[in-house]
């Protein structure tokens, strides 16, 4: 039989074992490896598709909320803005604000309006006492501003629509109209600051007109309804805060005026015309006087909208 040492047999015997350890050593750093080649993978993913994105609303980038917006209005005539108001905001007061910028003018139009005043006028005018009347009246306007609205129920469902508005508006009113006389009863008699006059002749051609220059804070309230998509019905009524005032100022020609106390023509007679410079003044003081107790403009405003 063949002697096997006491150390080649310990070496037999352990062998497996080393073989054994000699495998996993092998074998699990590539499992280590391939679970951080997941790891990695993951976190690569995630940088793939930003976390801002994911969330993002794509209602809220321009031009959404853009509006623009065309009407008419009573006190200022044709009416139009330009404005941005996003109702798609995540934020709760960003969805709330919004800004105009509004303007109108009667320009475009006034000539037409001018002759359907007159033609509701009609050819006898409107009455003043028996021998007076007012004829060819016409009317000019314009307003120009800058408007913060604030909707205080945000994108609520009907009452969304409702608005707060403010802001800064200038603009002016022209009003006008001719101040006739025709003899149909006796002499063309009037009174003016106290004193009587009369006409020579069979008519008179006088004018009377308004000018009121505004500026100041505007403060009022409105709605936007909508109809279809992005159309809407919108609705403005406030007023301008101003310290400018309407002006008054009336012409009556001197050319067959006569002092009804003294039956004397007016011009020519230095007195006389005193006198009525005199009286003139009175009389615009007096409509002056009560103009100047209107402190603020009213603007009102219907018409149609666009919301992109």
């Amino acid at each position: 039989m063949k002697k096997i040492s006491f150390l080649s047999a310990l070496t037999v015997l352990i062998s497996p074992a080393f073989a054994e350890e000699t495998i996993k050593p092998v074998t699990e750093p590539m499992i280590v490896e391939q679970n951080e080649s997941v790891v990695v993978d993951d976190v690569a993913k995630q940088f793939e598709q930003p976390k801002y994105e994911k969330y993002s609303n794509p209602k809220t980038r321009f031009p959404h909320g853009l509006q623009l917006g065309i009407g008419v209005s009573p006190t200022s005539g044709l009416n139009g803005f330009v404005g941005y108001n996003n109702k798609n905001f995540d934020s709760f007061w960003w969805k709330r604000f919004g800004v105009r910028f509004d303007f109108a003018t009667y320009s475009p139009i006034k000539n037409k309006l001018n002759r359907e005043i007159n033609d509701t006028i009609g050819n006898d005018g409107i009455k003043i006492d028996d021998n007076l009347r007012i004829n060819n009246a016409n009317i000019n306007a314009k307003h120009f501003g800058a408007l913060v609205d604030f909707y205080p129920f945000g994108n609520t469902w009907f009452l969304g629509g409702l608005r707060l508005s403010g802001g800064y508006m200038t603009g002016n009113l022209d009003l006008g109209a001719d101040i006739q006389g025709t003899k149909k009863i006796g002499q063309i008699e009037f009174e003016l600051g106290g004193q009587k006059y009369v006409y020579d002749g069979d008519v008179m051609q006088g004018k009377a007109s308004v000018n009121w220059k505004y500026n100041g804070p505007y403060l009022g309230t409105g709605f936007d309804l909508g109809i279809f998509r992005g159309f809407k019905l919108y609705f403005d009524a406030g007023v301008v805060f101003t310290s400018g005032h309407a002006r008054f100022d009336l012409y009556v020609p001197l050319d067959g005026l006569k002092d009804a106390t003294t039956g004397l023509p007016v011009a020519g007679d230095a007195a006389l015309e005193s006198i009525y410079e005199t009286a003139k003044a009175k009389a615009l003081k007096e409509a002056q006087d009560e103009m100047d107790k209107i402190d603020y403009y009213p603007i009102v405003k219907l018409g149609f909208m666009y919301r992109f």
